[in-house]
């Protein structure tokens, strides 16, 4: 199956929410867990056991656990290995990026099948360049896999190179989108692009493409409301709603609910 295939069917059976595992250091404190690799770890796997058979797609924060050293990757390999062996979608959120052998090692160690930091798909970023990626996409797509691409994200910072203007007008942003939806229509692969659910997609000249999923951060603790992903997104796109702190702030014993309320309110 091909990550497109994967994802609708993911969605078909268990809406549009993607749920974070993101370890940060004042939701361990909040769990009563450590600041280090075994709390990390302890978050993770908790927040994989509410997820399964509620969600359909999860996404750790690579940088959380990389925090903690090698330990930190030990306890990101167990978690990625438990989400994988509980039949979810997991995306590796590690804005990986760069040119030639450098990224053929990202996707060796990312998109690679029986490699210990398997993934299904990885976040990565086109600003050296979309065609520098085509090594790591090609490797995705010969094992099944894929990438999500930034293309508008919500930080500030972002706006002044997302919004600059290629010599037809295009966006840099829209270049980025069209340059995904080109492979896609080749490939058949479902390669995404990253659209933060904040911004005006009408702004960064970003249309959608029923076979290019969007991986949409900003719900809930960011200010997007489940709710309005009807209004944020045309209903032909393949979107993930893709929230963490809102769902993890409700503890251990909290995130199987609040992962339960996301749902109902998406579906509303």
């Amino acid at each position: 199956m091909t990550l497109l295939e994967r994802l609708r069917g993911a969605v078909a059976a268990h809406g549009a929410l993607c749920a974070g595992i993101d370890p940060h250091p004042a939701l361990l404190d909040a769990w009563g867990l450590g600041r280090d690799a075994d709390g990390a770890e302890r978050l993770g796997r908790a927040v994989v056991e509410a997820a399964a058979g509620r969600v359909g797609v999860v996404k750790p924060q690579v940088a959380l656990f990389e925090a903690f050293g090698a330990a930190g990757l030990g306890a990101l390999e167990r978690v990625l290995a438990d989400a994988r062996a509980a039949g979810l979608v997991v995306i590796a959120d590690a804005k990986r990026g760069d040119i030639g052998s450098t990224n053929a090692g990202y996707a060796e160690a990312w998109l690679t099948p029986g490699s210990p930091l398997e993934a299904d798909a990885l976040t990565v970023s086109p600003y050296l360049g979309v065609g520098a990626l085509d090594g790591l996409l090609e490797a995705a797509e010969r094992a099944g896999k894929g990438a999500f691409v930034l293309a508008a994200t919500s930080n500030p910072e972002a706006a002044a190179l997302q919004l600059a203007r290629h010599a037809d007008g295009r966006t840099v942003a829209q270049g980025v989108a069209e340059a995904v939806a080109a492979r896609n229509a080749e490939t058949r692969a479902g390669h995404g692009i990253v659209v933060g659910a904040t911004i005006d997609r009408a702004a960064f000249g970003i249309a959608s493409d029923p076979a290019t999923p969007i991986l949409a951060p900003g719900f809930g603790a960011q200010g997007a409301r489940f709710a309005d992903l009807g209004a944020l997104f045309p209903a032909e796109a393949l979107v993930l709603a893709s929230a963490s702190r809102s769902l993890l702030a409700h503890g251990a014993a909290g995130v199987a609910g609040a992962i339960d309320a996301a749902q109902r309110e998406l579906a509303a």
